[in-house]
């Protein structure tokens, strides 16, 4: 069941990739011949627009939606709560605040190795924060980590929209690129640094997810076993903040996208983290390409926030699983 589970994601992640080449604000009469001919000179115009727009979005959309995905695992073990993700922890609110400071002291830009290590102290920074407020005598509580998640990251986004009206830099872009986080000014140039440090993100989480599985009986039935809560948590807060910052410096702030696809991937393949870790990737992949063909496509010539669209795809689906399967969460 679960092997034909794959074969399926993988024709809707096919069909989503032929889906957004095909479409767009330009329409290219000529799309498949500059596709598989990429240096021939004839229609240099439709080639122009798929090699150096299109393609680069659809792949800086599966990247991004890769490394939010896994986050999203990281965020939900770690806290041990369905409800966690980088944005309620505050993690996205930190990263963006992290490259917003880099913008702001001109040693950072969109996109730019710097601008990735400033949102990753900036996302670790807070999330440690919120994990430590959260934690009381009896061990780390989840309902004041959801609390004090969505009052840290409340606070730094408000903080980030501040600095963003101080910065006169174009790459500064806008507050609603924070807030919303578009792809529309990705660039081949931005897959050079996005790529090796989602994929590096990713096989980390990968590396640190068994540990996950443990702490999801509990932080003293884990110790009684041999695994160290704290340090567990730790190294998934660092693959959480890298994959985050990777997202944050590149296309902005995208809300929901690491609650949604770990739901999915997880009514799917079951809680194990470690598969848990890629299909969780396979469907942020998914989920975010998609959403970024409707936020080009729907109201063209002009774009939709990113944000919007993920929360319109995402909800529906979350709620319609988890009535569904309501017992998926129960380890077996």
């Amino acid at each position: 069941m679960k092997r034909a589970l794959i074969y399926v994601y993988i024709l809707i992640f096919a069909a989503a990739i032929v889906l957004s080449l095909s479409v767009g604000a330009a329409h290219l009469d000529h799309l498949w011949h500059v596709f598989f001919h990429p240096t021939s000179n004839l229609f240099t115009s439709d080639h122009d627009i798929l090699w150096q727009i299109r393609i680069p979005r659809i792949l800086t959309a599966l990247f991004v939606g890769a490394a939010l995905g896994a986050a999203g695992v990281m965020a939900q073990g770690a806290c041990n709560n369905p409800l966690a993700e980088p944005a309620i922890l505050g993690t996205s609110a930190g990263a963006a605040l992290g490259v917003v400071t880099g913008l702001l002291f001109n040693v950072a830009a969109i996109g730019s190795v710097s601008a990735v290590v400033f949102g990753l102290l900036g996302g670790l920074s807070v999330s440690l924060f919120t994990f430590s407020m959260a934690r009381s005598r009896d061990g780390q509580s989840s309902i004041a980590l959801i609390i004090v998640g969505i009052a840290a990251s409340a606070t730094v986004s408000a903080i980030v929209g501040l600095t963003t009206s101080m910065i006169s830099r174009a790459d500064a872009r806008s507050v609603s690129f924070w807030t919303w986080g578009s792809l529309a000014l990705t660039s081949a140039h931005d897959l050079w640094i996005l790529a090796p440090i989602s994929i590096l993100g990713i096989a980390f989480a990968w590396w640190a997810a068994p540990n996950l599985d443990l702490l999801s009986l509990g932080d003293s039935t884990a110790a009684h076993i041999g695994i160290d809560p704290v340090r567990a948590r730790r190294l998934s807060l660092i693959a959480l903040s890298v994959l985050v910052a990777a997202a944050v410096s590149t296309v902005g702030t995208i809300a929901f996208l690491g609650l949604a696809a770990p739901h999915i991937a997880r009514l799917g393949f079951g809680p194990r983290h470690r598969p848990l870790v890629l299909h969780s990737a396979l469907s942020g992949s998914i989920i975010l390409l998609l959403a970024d063909t409707a936020a080009r496509t729907i109201a063209s010539p002009r774009e939709l926030p990113i944000g919007l669209i993920t929360a319109i795809i995402g909800a529906p689906i979350l709620i319609v699983l988890v009535r569904r399967n309501l017992e998926v969460w129960k380890q077996s």
